[in-house]
């Protein structure tokens, strides 16, 4: 499986904001939309990103307050990416080494969008599961559930 097929269900939706935006404007954008992290655009190009992780670290330097800082001088202006073509048994384990949850996915330098940890694991997931129904379908009177009543044959 490849990233592209990670953005392909997450749809279109892309989060973003500019390095000069006040830090509280970000934050409020982020609460908004639920999200816990947005891509930080310049001149069309990606720059940075803005996550939950920055945002707590600046209130807890600053004692619960933002004090007029902008994303620029918070953000991550060096994150780590990946292609829609990287597989996902690429992208688990840069995630894990780094600690990334949200990793934007260029193409070329054009932000195609961003996946997180979450995204990843249902994917996983959903992969996993399908492959045993199909592993279920394919072995013949395999009970649908644990503990289902066995078939006529074995009667």
């Amino acid at each position: 499986m490849k990233v592209s097929d990670i953005l392909r269900v997450k749809g279109g939706t892309l989060y973003t904001c500019q390095p000069g935006e006040s830090l509280e404007r970000a934050v409020q954008t982020m609460s908004e939309y639920d999200i816990g992290s947005l891509a930080v655009m310049e001149h069309g190009e990606l720059v940075g990103m803005l996550t939950f992780r920055e945002v707590i670290h600046t209130l807890a330097k600053n004692g619960g307050a933002l004090n007029g800082k902008t994303v620029r001088t918070v953000m991550d202006d060096h994150p780590m990416s990946c292609t829609p073509q990287t597989e996902l048994d690429e992208v688990r384990p840069m995630m894990l080494e780094r600690h990334t949850r949200y990793m934007p996915v260029m193409d070329n330098r054009m932000l195609m969008g961003v996946i997180s940890f979450y995204d990843v694991a249902k994917a996983v997931v959903d992969s996993q599961n399908f492959e045993n129904k199909m592993l279920k379908a394919y072995i013949r009177d395999w009970p649908e559930e644990e503990g289902a009543a066995p078939a006529e044959a074995d009667k």
